[in-house]
């Protein structure tokens, strides 16, 4: 050792003589990369992307070749050589031939959009795309937008109303394929809030590319792809490439007769991922023929919305909107019905007759802030803090005439004449605030991932009533002889408070190139409190009014909920076939107390349920037009708090609660099917849908019609109590079909659906049942023969049959045949004539009028660019437009009248701009785009 001892400092200059000369030395280039990805898009000279071109990539060592995908995304990997040749060949355009030369260290190399042309020596008529106009993705619903013809100006609603299973109502309000969207986004984001009817009435149509019909899950199973729950439908709106730099904007000023008036003004600055819009509306019209809010009514909702990529790494989405509706109103009610009866309870026909009036005025505000961040490859974070505040006032007043015919099973008469009149008012505000953080890591093994998403909410509610009712009880059916004469006036005031978390994490784990595990676990608890506290104003022996406080009418309690779920799933994602099977594991907690106004003191309650509930989702795609799906979803119906009290709430001597603390939850299988088929050449859509749902041990009601004790007038009140009870399911069907021909001049579309419910409850302790069938067919051809003539024709025909196992019960049919048309004619290049005519045919309701309703306009275009438009409208030529709605009840059906204030005229002027500029860049390219239209930022 010690001969050792000399021979290190030796080593140890030696080693920091090398250091020093290899620093020294000039830095050598890493060595080629042995291997790398090429990745690219072809597109046609339109900007839209070719599905199904061939790519061949070719080197001194390869020779590698592919299509590319619906979204005309090709990619090679394990390319040898970073210098080669690519060709591009699809049919109808010319052949695309380039050289890359390209660094031989790169891993991953993004060619820049190949741009196909069409070949020039094809003959005229001959029309050759590979795209499909309708294309099948998972989740998703595409339609290529420049496949439907609009006339210069046209919003995005006149371009959806050419499209196969679209149905736009006037409200702005859109059907996909028989179900309701419910969102709007402008290349992958929310626009306006979300607003629907927002973004039909106020995007451009000639700015879009695709138009896309989403099943969204939210944003934590967009990047993880774990899906639970039912989705929304999402319109999401992508722009053309050349139309996604610029400024847009529309303006219309209206005012007619009757205080009628529409003034709305939308302003939308794009570029790229940057999305700054203001829109705003003020109007008091009628939405649609035979539809609109009973009465007047006032309208605004002014919105602005930001969206942003403020770097690479961070984006921002954000809006406020403000809104008010004012409304009053005249409405006749009138309906009859059946009550079962028994030895002990007393039941039979109730018949009765209401009119009155109602105003009401609301205004409210609403926003939200999101931020994600994108801080490398791997992790991913999203922020939205949100924020709602409304207020509300209400009075109504009303007189109601109502006999009741009342016996028991041993033949005792209880019959009972009761004339009643009031007047309530209301007023209501609601403050809530939220936040919800999601974070997401990827791990560098493909699909392997775990999410955290984290929720907060809280809503703070207060209303104040103010009811005065005056009750007269006469001894027949007639109004000579009052046996009873009785006032009952309270002062109601409310406060009820919620907060609620929640908190889930998600991790998947693949098994190979097209499976893996999914595992999820959630919580969730919600603290909620409610003090309802009643007062009463007596008249004293001196005629003058007494405040007494009435605690056995109060109402106060507090609950807390909490729940947990376990899911666990096996997941296929292969190119046909996606498959999910697995179970959920769910464990229920309710805890809580009330005030027992009898005792004065608080009763605890609290109710445990844990249950398994297996889950099954699976889709089969043939191709990229025709798909299949069925899925299987059970979830439990829990009771609310109030069903679980244990002991009788009379808050509402006429309508006692009787709380049932062994209610046990319900249950529902959820069996979902889907069938759509677009034949691209034949340009014909189908698409058929089915649900089943069976429900076990669903929370119900037994009813029971009690006379009151020692009351001379035979008056009786509503005892109901809660039950579980089986046999209740429903089920239903809907379909749509469309064919088009002549360059989609001519659109024959045929939709419909049929609904059946069975539904189990008591009365008087005797079990029933309430069945409604619904009957849905439309047919409605677009008929376009030229440029200037377009006319679309309606017959629709709606069936509703409501059946009650209650003795003496009457069944009810409700139908409605409509015959519809409306059009428009262009003339002289700038005049337009447009018109609608709608005849209804009712029968089942007693009173209908059978409305015919015509709407007619006249529109001139001035300038350069016929943008400037002169409008005069006159709406219900006939003023015909008031009907009855008839909604079903156990044993009978109530109808409705509203006054709809609906003959009126409007005369303005409506402004459209555009400018555009350019396609977006960064660095001097062209910037390349995801599938959902957001533009990526390298």
């Amino acid at each position: 050792m010690k001969k050792l001892l000399p021979i290190i400092p030796i080593l140890f200059l030696l080693l920091i003589s090398s250091k020093i000369s290899a620093q020294n030395k000039p830095a050598q280039p890493p060595p080629p990369l042995p291997s790398r990805e090429v990745s690219g898009v072809v597109k046609d000279e339109k900007g839209e992307t070719v599905i199904g071109a061939l790519v061949t990539l070719k080197s001194a060592v390869d020779t590698i070749r592919t299509a590319t995908n619906e979204d005309g995304i090709f990619v090679f990997k394990d390319v040898k050589k970073a210098v080669f040749n690519v060709t591009v060949s699809s049919i109808g355009s010319t052949t695309f031939v380039k050289k890359y030369l390209n660094s031989d260290i790169a891993k991953k190399i993004v060619l820049d959009p190949i741009t196909l042309k069409t070949e020039t020596n094809q003959l005229n008529e001959v029309k050759i795309n590979g795209t499909p106009s309708v294309t099948y993705k998972t989740d998703t619903v595409e339609y290529r937008a420049s496949d439907y013809k609009v006339r210069p100006n046209a919003t995005i609603d006149e371009l959806l109303k050419k499209m196969e299973g679209m149905e736009v109502g006037s409200d702005g309000s859109l059907t996909h394929q028989g179900e309701a969207v419910v969102k709007a986004k402008l290349n992958g984001k929310e626009f306006a809030g979300g607003s629907v009817s927002q973004a039909l009435k106020n995007l451009p149509a000639d700015i879009v590319e695709k138009l896309q019909i989403v099943d969204d899950y939210g944003d934590q199973a967009a990047r993880t792809g774990i899906k639970t729950g039912t989705p929304q439908k999402i319109l999401n709106i992508t722009t053309k490439p050349d139309r996604s730099v610029g400024i847009t904007g529309r303006t219309t000023d209206q005012a007619g007769n009757n205080g009628r008036y529409n003034a709305s003004v939308s302003v939308q600055h794009i570029d790229a991922n940057q999305v700054v819009s203001v829109i705003g509306d003020a109007k008091s019209t009628v939405d649609g023929i035979g539809g609109g809010n009973p009465g007047t009514t006032h309208t605004g909702s002014p919105n602005v919305s930001y969206r942003d990529q403020w770097s690479k790494k961070v984006q921002v989405n954000t809006s406020y909107g403000y809104w008010f509706n004012n409304n009053n109103s005249i409405n006749h009610q009138f309906g009859n019905y059946v009550t079962q009866k028994s030895e002990t309870n007393f039941g039979g026909p109730v018949k009765f007759d209401q009119q009155g009036s109602a105003e009401n005025h609301g205004n409210g505000q609403n926003g939200h802030f999101q931020i994600e961040i994108q801080a490398d490859s791997l992790n991913f974070i999203q922020i939205n803090p949100n924020f709602g505040i409304s207020n509300s006032s209400n009075s109504n007043n009303y007189r109601r005439n109502e006999t009741d015919d009342f016996s028991n099973s041993l033949g005792v008469s209880n019959f009972q004449h009761l004339l009643s009149d009031g007047v309530s008012t209301n007023t209501g505000s609601n403050t809530n605030f939220g936040a919800n953080a999601l974070y997401v890591h990827l791990f560098k093994k493909p699909k392997r991932n775990i999410s955290i998403n984290l929720g907060y909410s809280h809503n703070d509610n207060t209303n104040d009533g103010n009811t005065n009712k005056h009750y007269l009880y006469f001894k027949d059916t007639t109004m000579n002889t009052v046996i009873k004469d009785s006032t009952v006036h309270l002062l109601t005031n409310r406060h009820n408070i919620n907060t609620s978390f929640n908190g889930s994490a998600t991790y998947t784990e693949p098994l190979s190139l097209i499976s893996l595990l999914e595992f999820r676990g959630e919580f969730s608890k919600s603290d909620n409190s409610a003090n309802s506290q009643q007062t009463e104003i007596r008249k004293d022996v001196n005629g003058q009014d007494s405040i007494v406080h009435r605690p056995d009418l109060s109402n106060i309690y507090n609950f807390t909920i909490t729940q947990s779920r376990y899911t666990v799933n096996y997941r296929l994602d292969g190119k046909k076939v996606n498959m999910s099977i697995g179970a959920t594991a769910i464990n229920y907690d309710l805890s809580g107390t009330k005030v027992d106004n009898s005792i004065a003191q608080n009763v605890s309650s609290s109710r445990h349920n844990f249950k398994v509930i297996p889950a099954f989702r699976f889709s089969y795609s043939w191709s990229r037009t025709e798909r299949v799906e069925l899925n299987y979803n059970g979830n439990n119906i829990d009771p609310s708090f109030d069903q679980i009290q244990p002991f009788t709430d009379r808050s509402n001597p006429l309508n006692v609660i009787v709380g049932n603390p062994n209610l046990d939850p319900g249950f529902n299988h959820s069996i979902n099917g889907k069938y759509n088929n677009y034949l691209a050449n034949s340009r014909f859509n189908i698409s058929v849908s089915g649900y089943l749902n069976l429900y076990t041990h669903k929370v119900t009601t037994n009813v029971l019609t009690i006379p009151i004790p020692n009351d001379t007038t035979h008056s009786t009140y509503r005892e109901v109590h809660y039950i579980n009870l089986d046999g209740s399911y429903a089920w239903g069907t809907g379909y749509s079909i469309s064919k088009q021909l002549d360059d989609r001049r001519y659109n024959f579309s045929l939709n419909g659906s049929v609904n059946y419910n069975y539904a189990t409850a008591e009365e008087a302790n005797n079990i029933f049942h309430q069945t409604t069938w619904s009957f849905d067919n439309r047919f409605g051809p677009r008929i376009n023969p030229n440029d200037n003539i377009e006319v679309n024709p309606y017959v629709g025909y709606t069936l509703t049959r409501n059946f009650s196992s209650i003795a003496q019960a009457m069944g009810t049919q409700y139908s409605t045949t409509k015959f519809a048309i409306d059009g428009k004619f262009y003339f002289k290049q700038t005049y337009q004539l447009n018109y609608s005519a709608s005849k209804n045919l009712v029968s089942g309701v007693k009173g209908s009028t059978n409305p015919f309703v015509i709407n007619m306009g006249f529109q001139k275009e001035f300038l350069e660019k016929r943008n400037l438009v002169f409008t005069f409208d006159v709406f219900d030529v006939l003023h015909q437009n008031d009907f009855i709605l008839q909604q079903p009840f156990a044993g009978g059906q109530i109808s409705t009248i509203s006054n709809t204030n609906s003959r009126y005229f409007l005369v303005g002027l409506r402004l459209n701009l555009q400018k555009w500029g350019g396609r977006p860049q960064r660095n001097g390219k062209n910037m390349q785009r995801r599938g959902d239209g957001s533009f990526i930022y390298n």
